[in-house]
This record gives C-alpha cells, structure tokens and sequence, in this order.
C-alpha cells in the first residue's frame, strides 16, 4: 500500500505542471458546480433568482446581467436619472473587453451566457498557470502549486464560472506582473490596454510601475539599470496612468457630461449613504464606510475611523514585516501595496469587498510557503467553507443589500 502511495507521487510529481494545474482546476470547478447546485436547490421566492433558480440563472446574475447589456445594446448617449434628479445606475460603470468578447465567442452557441462561462472558465485556468509561473521562481514549483490550489477553490472562486470580467482581468494582470518583474516591458504595450478595459485598477498598476521604477533606479548599481528600460518603465507608466483616465473621457464625450462616469460609479454608493453623496473625494468612502458599519451594528460611529487605521497599520506590517509575503519578492509587495493604496482612494467598502480582493491573489504565495501538511489542508478547508458561505449569501439567498457579489 505504502508502496502505491509512493508510486502515484512519483507520477504526479512527474507529470507536467501544466497537466497538474488542469487537476485541480477542473477538481476545484466540480465542488463550485456543486455548490452552485445546492445554492439552486435551496433558493426560494424570497431570492432574487426565485424558487425554480438553476445554474444559467447564476451565470448571468447580478453584474453579468450589465455585462450583457453592454454587449447588445451598448452605452447610453444619455445619461438615466433617478426620480431626485441624480445619476442611476447604467452601463457606463463596466467596461467592454469582456462584454464583446463573450458576444464574440457566445455568437458561436447562440448565447452570450454561454460565451462569458466560457471566457471565465478558459480565463481561469490560464490564470492559474500564470499564477504558477509568477510565483515559482519565489517560493519554489510546490508551493507555487499550492498557491494555486488555493488560488483556485477559494471562497470567491465562484467568479471562475460566471459571467463577471474578473478572472479575465487575473489573467491580463498576472501576465502583466509577470513581463514587468522580469524586465520583459515590450508585452506591457499590449497588456495595459486591454486591462484597462476591462476592468477598473489599471490606475493601482500605474503606480506599481512608479514604484517599480523608483526601486529599480536606487538599486541600479546591484542590478543594472539601462537607458532603453528606464524609457520603457516612464512609457507605460504614462500609458497606464492614460488607459485609467480614459474611459472616463470617453464616458464623458459620448453623453456629454464630463462627470458621466464618476457620477455613475456613485450611483451604487448612494444607497448605502444616508443623505446621498455630493461627490467624489479620494478616500472619503472608507471612513464613511467604516461609519456607516459601525453605526449598523449598533456601535459608536467613531469606532469606524479608528477600526480603519487599525487596519491600514495591521495590513503595512503585513506586506513590510510578514517573512512569507517578502519571500515573495519586492514587486508583488508594491503590487499589493499599490492595490490596496487604490482601493483605499476610490473604493466604499461593502459586500463586495471580497471580489475585490481579488487582484492581491499573489498573496496565495504567502499563505503557501509554510510546507506543514496539516497548514496546507487546513487552509483548503477554510478556503472551501468561505465558498459555500459566499456562494449560499449572494446566490441562494442573495436579495439583500449585503448579499451583492
């Protein structure tokens, strides 16, 4: 028996990476789908997918339903208001990478639905190779593969099997980290574009490239720097920094309005804002937030600014001191710090933080590195339990406000 068991690690740790990731990819999509099945089983009139809900209900709910707007009727030249007055909710707040690549793709079915699954579950599982990829050169080809497994059951791994543009962007952003820790910056021309449309957070990578830049210009003389890269390194940063103000532009040309798009983004944060919101100030929407949570759950309002500079602090000693997040390099701690830095401007926090979080998956990496069997295990554990728990709230029961993915 002992002899079996040897013998099956042998050919698994022969077998190639790829294939390996193909596993548990797939092994990881199979519990999802079950999960999602049992959401379906359990939903009920009082969800806003109803009693009789299956899985085409799921693909296609919640954002994949603007997603899918987007793709057959497109933007609006004018801008939907609310009864007060103020900017609604409309498509101008997601972008048409994805929108158009599913209609492309699901044109072949006869479905938009089919054609997003299909980009999310392909996106994914390259995702999950480039994820590899980033990580092994770091913290070795195991760990690497845990971080993967990780990556790929989490508990927002939901997100591989619907039609929302995350895994796409994963994808587009790990290729992206790749090519710039590796000094390879004739990829990033292609890449910044296409992330920049489709998804937000283009803006968090053009501050990575800064500080990239920044580290790579006071370490010069340990690892040479060259004229051609600091062109480079100045070129996509303004490229960057150009792609993530552009969709407002255009938002702005096409209606008219030249606050279009930033109006319709606080279309969403106006429910949960008592008096509504006058505008948008850069990092006002976590201290409101924080306000707002507190006050909801019956504690002083103050506890919410002190709660949020417990946590900034709490995260910054993470990324600075934590030895298994710097064992996996300075660059993807810039990333992180870079995206949490942006998040902090310009998102509120609510429930769907979580999916947010999302473009710090290289801090699998980090949770990866300790080689305890029973750390391993228990995380996949814990990261199988967070799915059921999300995909129960947003899916079976999903009708509240707090139940939003």
């Amino acid at each position: 028996m002992a002899h079996l068991a040897l013998s099956t690690v042998r050919r698994w740790a022969q077998t190639p990476v790829a294939l390996r990731i193909a596993v548990v990819y797939l092994a990881a999509r199979a519990v999802t789908t079950i999960f999602l099945l049992i959401a379906a089983s359990l939903s009920t009139s009082f969800s806003r997918f109803g009693a009789d809900a299956g899985l085409e209900d799921f693909i296609l709910g919640w954002d994949a339903q603007w997603y899918w707007l987007v793709a057959e009727s497109g933007y609006p030249t004018e801008l939907p208001r609310t009864e007060s007055g103020d900017v609604a909710e409309n498509a101008w707040a997601f972008m048409p990478v994805f929108a158009f690549a599913a209609k492309a793709v699901g044109f072949l079915f006869g479905s938009w639905g089919v054609g997003a699954l299909l980009i999310s579950l392909a996106a994914g599982y390259l995702a999950c190779l480039a994820l590899h990829r980033l990580l092994r050169d770091r913290i070795g080809a195991s760990a690497a593969l845990w971080a993967v497994v990780f990556f790929a059951a989490g508990p927002i791994a939901a997100m591989f099997q619907v039609g929302y543009a995350e895994t796409l962007f994963l994808l587009l952003l790990f290729l992206a980290l790749d090519a710039t820790i590796r000094h390879e910056y004739g990829r990033l021309y292609l890449l910044i574009p296409v992330m920049a449309f489709t998804r937000p957070g283009i803006l968090a990578f053009a501050l990575y490239l800064g500080l990239h830049g920044v580290v790579r210009w006071f370490r010069r003389k340990q690892e040479p720097l060259s004229g051609r890269e600091i062109t480079h390194i100045v070129a996509l940063g303004a490229l960057a920094t150009a792609a993530g103000f552009a969709w407002q532009l255009i938002a702005g040309v096409v209606t008219g309005d030249p606050g279009a798009y930033l109006a319709t983004e606080l279309a969403w944060r106006r429910h949960w804002i008592v008096g509504g919101v006058d505008g948008f100030l850069p990092f006002e929407g976590w201290v409101q937030a924080s306000q707002f949570w507190f006050a909801l759950w019956g504690m002083p309002q103050w506890w919410g600014p002190v709660a949020l500079v417990l946590l900034v602090a709490a995260a910054a000693v993470t990324l600075l001191r934590s030895p298994q997040v710097r064992a996996l390099g300075g660059d993807l701690r810039l990333w992180s710090a870079s995206y949490l830095l942006y998040l902090l401007a310009v998102f509120f926090p609510q429930s769907s933080t979580f999916r947010l979080l999302l473009p710090l998956s290289p801090l699998w990496g980090a949770v990866a590195v300790p080689r305890s069997r029973w750390w391993r295990v228990g995380v996949v554990a814990l990261c199988l339990l967070g799915q059921w728990l999300w995909i129960y709230h947003v899916y079976a029961l999903g009708s509240t406000f707090w139940q939003v993915p």
